[in-house]
């Protein structure tokens, strides 16, 4: 902005006598700048210049006079052309001006070798010299260049160049250059028509005069043989450029003639390598030269800082030489080297004031002024103005106004207060007469202009680009250039990192400056008094004051405006003025306020426009969009996330807050207040407030009068900065422009991601409309700061933003929000005294560091407030009840009520609130397993209550009583409409330090005076019809008025019929139902105490389950209120027992064998069984046991009973046919469960512990039922009796504990555990009581036994006729009444065959027919050869209408003899009968082979029994010979013996082989 031609490029002179230039601008120019240029450092790595701009000057254009400083005000308006910046001469180090240069040459004389030189100056680095200087030679043939160009080109270098006798000046070296010989040659010329090496013409005639022979040299080699050095590895300084014919002008064109022969003709290729050759060349030269100024700076700089402790050494000169340097860096591109050198430079600065502060640097040398003139006669200047300032002359200052009034140019400068050309500061350096606050000013523009350059700031780029663009305008071109226009290739996008650094540096700047020029009036002031030591008039430093202030503000203006981007997505500011229009007054925008600069002559446009052209000049806002939001969307669609955006919008956000900081400043003075010293403070009631006492004067009367004279001294004298003098001069102004800054630093927060900042920035604004007045705006920010601050540990600060966020909602009447904010404050306010609290008890080691706390008497009445504004609102509010409260605790002993089922408990609350709250209604809910089920029960509080602050204690009572463990999940309080609950997982672990509620678990007993529910299997059960339940309702000591029953099934698939429902055992005076039974309610009016009423119900089941649960509610009610009662018992639905029968049919009777065995572990005790008779068939039975059959897991019983048909009955379809096997039986299991519960009850029953009974059989029982397996219940089965030493080994304390404390104080776990241990000691063996099938606690089964139909039951009886002969002579082979045989005796014998249909059930007698049967007799061929007939069939009539033709009689029996021939001896089982029907074929059968038109048939097709009489009974075999006669020799056949004699059983005769 300040520094226009701060640029990379360097001066190239050239001499041009022929006027060639022009020839040669159009090639030349378009191939500039130099690129890609690597210079090696003298102490770093090497160093690479992207680009490096040429200033193409003709020779005695650049003036080598010393470099002057610009005019202080405004210098850049006088350089209105190129000439004039040439002749005022620039800054930019080496080379110090960037105006565009015209291809003419100037008027004024060139310089030649007997031109005079100007007057070099002593210190070097004020000179302005070229890099290269460039000779343009015409040189058409060779004789030309042998009469003049040859001489001329040597003059050009002779006055160039020293004498090869003298050597370079130390001086000479810092304006070292190199030179360069350029020959054109143009068309139509001898010199066209050569090659440029000899040997690659191609054009020229053999038949050529001796003038052009082939062998002589061509005029580049000659130039290069005369004036290239010849040593090795010299410079090329020789280039030869060719012109065109469409390149030249037709007027200076040289005609055709035949003496001339054609041109020689280059490629394309050939002609760019030419150039290429050239700007190489230039590249090297120009390196080569400004290595050796390098070489040399650094040298001579080197030698000044050795002589640093030298008697009049001075800091200015070895300023200016070392800035020379810089600047040089500069000139090259080298920003970053040449930044180093100011920073150092800087440094140095430093070390020299501090030296001068301390009197430790006694060379006068290095004394610097002690003040700024400029401060001086600015500060004498106001002081009048402070006088004048009441009699309202004062100009006007219209803040809308487009275009800024001529001023005076001091006065508009101000604006701009860092700039290197405000002031001659090089030559205050140089003459010794700088202050210390211009030798900052100017260190630090400089630097800043470095990091713009480095940031490629726009303004800047515009600048870098402005040369290349004039030279390109200024060229002639010719008919078709030889080259097109280059490419744009800078880069357009700005480092914002670099931006970032000097908004940094801004940061750092503005305090060490302030300070600085604080110091220089002080002491320039003062001296005018005569004493500087002395204080200064109120009126000075007032003066003093504004000065600093806006100079600061300022400065921060003008960097803020440097650093503006649109590749800051800066989102659009949210504030919005209260009316539709723009107030007139409005404080324009800063950046505005520092355009000038941008817009004055030291930015030099090439374009039409001078405002930096849109991103997308296609894309415009569409309607209802704002341009502000436009390029804040545009530009944060494109480059959100550059390298150094963040940091750039935090640097920049801090100098809006730093720009603010000095306007706060400002306003303080004048009683205009930021909103903060009006915010209600919630700190310690114990705090005083300080006061300042001033130690110097003992008496304070002059107290007043000095504030009284400070007020009148406000001034804005001496304020130079238009945008703070518009703000001071009314509190509109103030508060809008502090608005202002404060949104833009808000916003450029919001950019860099600093989440504190911006909150913090948002809060400002929060107190800023609060205290304006504004409330809806200031509610709106504070909902969105006020949480921030709560989450970072800000509580006092928080409580105030939430005081006053809440009391704007009050003035908008927004009672929800109103009411949600105070809850949040009073919720704050609780938790600082919690940790109050939590201090006090804590024990700390060491120093406590002291903690800020809420004042309670600030918070007073705020509870009363908001529970006022909840009334009115539909919805009621729920609220933590953690937030106002410290803790709960629950006492784990509940008390029980005496006469009345119900129980209360002691919540314990720890109150947090500074006031008073009172409650409407309180309720805890316990949460507990219960059977397997999850069981709620509700606590309520009986009448309204005031807490109070501190610890309370509410008594909650339930009229539900449902045994077993619960925990509080949920405890609620409700006062006017806001409801405070506390709810918590119980699956998760308890957590004694940390959880807000205490002793959350509790357990309720059942008490053995209360009503009380039983479920219970029925005794009596028949499996053929549905199984039945028991429900017995005990109602205790209650005198019930109204009972409601309710059931409802706890097992999926089980379905209670409960229309069926009945009461049992009910005499005239039990209660029975009061209204029929419904769907699982069962409803009784008036049940009198100690009435015991059985509901009985049937039920069934979809799937086979092993129990059924079943939940009952009860509920009553009693004088004393409504109660309730639940509770889910389980029964166990499996049978007790399994019974298999065995059926065997006979011709009169039915033998069956019943087998009953336990299906459970548990032995059976079978005590009566029966089977009753049907109206068909009746039963026997033989002596029944005289003691109960006990049944074991491995040993059952069997049940033999003979089942005859009944005479003279007939079957009907009404008949029962049905017998029913009844079995009365006694599980020891639940003998021993009764028994034990019996023992205690009958323990407890006169005792002080009798109410807890019921807990005590609940307790013991699963460990009975648990711990008892199958061989001690065999073992109880056997002896008669139970051992009880399996319970002694179970720890009582664990199992009752969690019950609290009883009546007298002591533990309840303790007294029953040690009842329980009294018990077994005193029972140590229980006996089995004998039960007898009277009982009303037996149980019985009824099982239906079904008698199975058959068509016909046939009986087969095999009977041997006697056989006298061996029957008389083998008598004494008889045993006993088994017949004996001989082998292979011939046995006659008669198969008798019987029948009877009495054991058809099925079919009338009406509809049986007749059955024709199939038997046949097998045995194995091995025992029995049978004879005789041994298959058949026979017929069996269908009976008449008597019940006599069922069965066979001797006329309709058969008789069929057989013949059986026994095979081996021993025990021989009687040959099988197979008996089966037969049945005609049908007209579809196939006629089976040898079956005589009948088909067998096989299974049970025939419905048919066979009683096999002979089935068990045996026939004795022995053999037929009585005795053997052998021959033992080896006679007999094959060598065997030989058989002698043999002797048949029962004959005399011998028989010989």
């Amino acid at each position: 902005m300040e520094q226009p031609f701060s640029t990379s490029k360097v001066t190239v002179e050239y001499f041009d006598p022929h006027g060639v230039y022009k020839l040669v601008a159009p090639g030349l120019v378009p191939r500039l700048p130099l690129r890609n240029l690597h210079w090696q450092s003298h102490a770093g790595p090497l160093r690479s210049i992207d680009t490096l701009h040429i200033e193409l000057a003709p020779q005695g254009s650049v003036d080598p006079r010393p470099i002057l400083s610009p005019d202080p005000f405004f210098p850049s308006l006088q350089r209105t052309d190129s000439s004039s910046g040439a002749r005022d001469g620039g800054d930019t180090g080496f080379q110090t001006q960037f105006g565009a240069t015209t291809p003419e040459p100037p008027a004024k004389p060139t310089g030649h070798r007997n031109s005079t030189p100007a007057r070099r100056h002593q210190i070097p680095g004020l000179r302005r010299t070229p890099y290269l200087k460039v000779l343009l030679v015409r040189c058409d043939d060779s004789d030309s260049y042998k009469s003049t160009v040859r001489q001329e080109i040597r003059d050009w270098i002779k006055a160039q160049t020293p004498s090869n006798g003298t050597k370079k000046s130390t001086a000479e070296n810092h304006d070292a250059f190199e030179w360069l010989i350029i020959h054109v040659v143009v068309p139509n010329t001898a010199a066209a028509a050569q090659p440029r090496v000899t040997g690659k013409s191609e054009a020229v005639a053999p038949t050529s005069t001796s003038r052009w022979r082939p062998g002589s040299s061509t005029l580049l080699e000659k130039f290069r043989a005369d004036f290239n050095s010849s040593s090795k590895g010299a410079t090329d300084r020789i280039a030869q450029i060719r012109i065109g014919v469409n390149d030249v002008p037709y007027d200076i064109l040289p005609r055709i003639t035949n003496a001339v022969p054609s041109s020689y003709k280059e490629t394309a290729e050939e002609t760019e390598a030419v150039w290429h050759d050239l700007i190489s060349k230039m590249r090297d030269l120009i390196l080569s030269s400004f290595d050796m100024r390098v070489s040399q700076y650094e040298d001579d700089i080197k030698e000044k800082d050795n002589q640093r402790s030298l008697p009049g050494w001075n800091f200015c000169t070895f300023f200016i030489l070392k800035e020379g340097l810089a600047r040089g860096f500069e000139s090259v591109g080298l920003v970053e080297d040449a930044l180093v050198g100011y920073d150092e430079l800087s440094v140095g600065l430093d070390m020299v004031i501090q030296e001068q502060t301390t009197g430790k640097s006694s060379a006068a040398a290095n004394a610097l002024l002690a003040f700024t003139e400029e401060l001086k006669d600015a500060a004498e200047t106001a002081v009048p103005n402070i006088a004048g300032e009441g009699d309202g002359d004062d100009e006007v200052i219209d803040m809308q106004a487009s275009e800024v009034a001529p001023q005076e140019p001091k006065v508009a400068f101000d604006e701009i207060p860092i700039s290197a050309t405000k002031k001659p500061y090089r030559d205050l350096i140089l003459e010794n007469k700088v202050s210390v606050f211009d030798f900052r000013c100017y260190i630090f523009a400089r630097q800043i202009a470095l990091l713009q350059r480095l940031g490629n700031v726009w303004s800047t780029r515009e600048e870098l680009l402005a040369k290349l663009k004039e030279q390109q305008e200024s060229i002639i071109h010719g008919v078709a250039p030889r080259a097109p226009p280059p490419k744009q290739t800078e880069n357009e996008q700005e480092d914002l990192s670099m931006l970032a650094e000097i908004c940094r540096r801004t940061l750092e700047f503005i305090p060490s400056v302030s300070h600085v020029m604080r110091n220089d009036l002080q002491v320039a002031l003062a001296g005018k008094a005569g004493d500087n030591k002395l204080p200064l008039d109120p009126t000075v430093a007032e003066i003093v004051d504004n000065l600093v202030a806006s100079f600061a503000f300022s400065i921060a203006q003008q960097v803020l405006a440097q650093t503006s981007t649109k590749a800051l997505p800066i989102p659009p500011s949210t504030l919005v003025p209260s009316d539709a229009h723009e107030p007139k007054t409005a404080i324009p925008e800063p950046k505005t306020m520092m355009h000038p600069a941008r817009n004055s002559s030291l930015r030099v446009s090439t374009g039409t426009t001078g405002v930096r052209p849109p991103p997308s000049p296609n894309v415009f806002p569409g309607p209802g969009q704002s341009s502000a939001m436009f390029e804040h969307q545009a530009a944060k669609n494109n480059a959100f996330l550059k390298v150094g955006l963040e940091d750039l919008a935090a640097r920049r956000a801090e100098l809006y807050a730093l720009s603010r900081n000095i306007l706060e400043e400002a306003g303080k003075k004048r009683e205009w207040s930021d909103g903060w010293a009006g915010v209600p403070v919630i700190g310690e009631s114990t705090m005083v407030d300080l006061v300042e006492i001033s130690l110097a004067d003992d008496s304070n009367a002059g107290t007043h009068e000095d504030l009284a004279t400070h007020k009148q001294l406000v001034s804005i004298a001496g304020v130079n900065s238009k945008l703070l003098r518009a703000a001071l001069d009314n509190s509109d102004d103030f508060y809008r422009l502090y608005e202002t800054l404060t949104d833009k630093a808000l916003r450029h927060y919001t950019v860099a991601n600093h989440t504190h900042s911006v909150q913090g920035s948002m809060a400002d604004l929060a107190v800023l409309h609060y205290h304006l007045g504004d409330f809806a705006t200031a509610a709106s920010h504070f909902w969105r700061t006020t949480p921030f601050f709560g989450e970072n540990g800000w509580s006092l600060l928080e409580l105030s933003m939430l005081v006053m966020y809440s009391r704007c909602l009050k003035q908008l009447q927004r009672k929800d929000d109103f009411v949600k904010v105070m809850l949040k404050l009073l919720s704050k306010a609780s938790a600082a005294e919690r940790e109050r609290q939590q201090q006090r008890r804590s024990i700390q080691l060491g120093k406590r560091h002291r903690v800020e706390f809420p004042d309670n008497d600030a918070i007073k009445g705020f509870l009363n407030d908001l529970l006022s504004e909840t009334k009115g609102l539909p919805t009621e509010v729920r609220v933590p009840l953690s937030n106002f409260f410290s803790s709960a605790d629950v006492d784990t002993t509940p008390e029980y009520h005496e006469g009345r089922d119900s129980f209360s408990i002691s919540l314990k609350l720890s109150s947090l609130l500074v006031d008073e709250l009172g409650v409407e209604r309180a309720r805890a809910r316990m949460v507990g397993q219960v059977a397997g089920a999850r069981r709620e029960v509700w606590l309520e509080l009986s009448a309204p209550t005031t807490i109070k602050p501190g610890r309370n204690k509410l008594k909650l009572e339930s009229n539900v009583v449902i045994p077993g463990t619960y925990a509080i999940d949920k405890i609620e309080l409700t006062a006017s409409n806001i409801c405070l609950h506390f709810e918590r997982d119980i699956s998760q672990s308890l957590n004694k330090s940390a959880d807000f509620l205490k002793s959350p678990r509790l357990t309720i007993y059942h008490r053995a005076d209360t009503l009380d529910v039983r479920l219970k299997a029925t005794n009596h059960m028949q499996l053929d019809k549905n199984n039945t339940v028991d429900v017995q309702l005990d109602s205790g000591w209650n005198e019930l008025t109204n009972t409601d029953v309710r059931i409802k099934a706890a097992t999926a698939g089980l379905r209670l019929l409960t229309s069926e429902a009945k009461v049992i055992n009910s005499s005239a005076e039990s209660p029975s139902f009061s209204k029929p039974p419904e769907a699982g309610l069962f409803t009784f009016d008036c049940i009198k105490p100690r009435t015991l009423i059985t509901i009985r119900f049937p039920y069934t089941v979809e799937n086979d389950v092993v129990s059924v649960s079943i939940k009952i509610e009860v509920s009553y009610k009693t004088e004393h209120g409504s109660f309730l009662f639940s509770k889910t018992p389980s029964i166990s639905t499996s049978l007790a027992l399994g019974v298999n029968v065995q059926d065997v049919f006979k011709h009169k009777a039915l033998m069956s064998r019943f087998t009953v065995s336990t299906a459970n572990p548990s032995p059976l005790r079978l005590l009566k069984s029966e089977l009753i008779s049907s109206d068909v068939f009746e039963s026997k039975f033989g002596l029944p046991p005289s003691d109960p059959v006990v049944i074991f897991p491995k040993q059952p019983a069997s049940l033999l009973y003979k089942i005859t048909r009944k005479r003279n009955v007939k079957i009907t379809p009404k008949a029962s046919k049905t017998m029913y096997l009844k079995l009365h039986y006694t599980i020891i299991q639940e003998d021993v469960a009764d028994l034990v519960e019996e023992s205690i009850a009958a323990s407890l029953k006169e005792t002080t512990l009798h109410a807890y009974s019921r807990l005590l059989v609940s307790t013991v029982l699963p460990h009975v039922e648990r711990e008892l397996g199958a061989l001690e219940l065999e073992r109880a089965a056997l002896l008669g009796y139970l051992s009880t030493e399996f319970l002694t080994s179970i720890d009582w304390s664990s199992e009752l504990r969690g019950l609290g404390k009883g009546p007298d104080g002591q533990d309840l776990s303790t007294l029953l555990s040690a009842f329980l241990q009294t018990w077994l000691s005193n029972h140590q063996k229980l006996v089995l009581k004998q039960a007898s099938p009277s009982d009303t606690d037996v149980k019985s089964i009824l099982i239906p036994v079904d008698i199975p139909s058959t068509d016909i039951v046939h009986t087969a009886d095999i009977r041997l006729q006697p056989q006298p002969s061996l029957t008389s002579a083998n008598s004494s082979q008889q045993t006993g009444c088994l017949p004996a045989l001989t082998t292979n005796q011939l046995v006659s014998a008669t198969l008798r065959l019987k029948w009877t249909r009495i054991w058809d059930t099925a079919t009338p007698i009406n509809d049986m027919s007749d059955m024709e049967f199939s038997y046949e007799v097998t045995a194995p061929g091995d025992i029995w050869l049978i004879g005789g007939r041994r298959k058949g069939h026979f017929v069996i009539p269908a009976p008449s209408l008597s019940e006599k033709d069922l069965s066979s009689t001797p006329e309709t029996e058969a008789d069929i003899p057989l013949l059986l021939i026994p095979q081996r001896e021993g025990f021989l089982a009687y040959p099988n009968v197979d008996i089966r029907e037969v049945r005609p074929l049908g007209p579809t059968d196939s006629m089976p082979t040898g079956s005589g038109g009948v088909t067998p048939i096989d299974g049970e097709s025939g419905h048919c029994e066979t009683d096999l009489r002979n089935l068990g009974e045996a026939v004795r075999v022995v053999a037929d010979r009585e005795q053997i006669t052998l021959s033992l020799d080896a006679s007999g056949p094959g060598g065997g013996p030989f058989v002698l004699d043999v002797q048949a059983r029962g004959e005399g005769g011998r028989v010989v082989a």
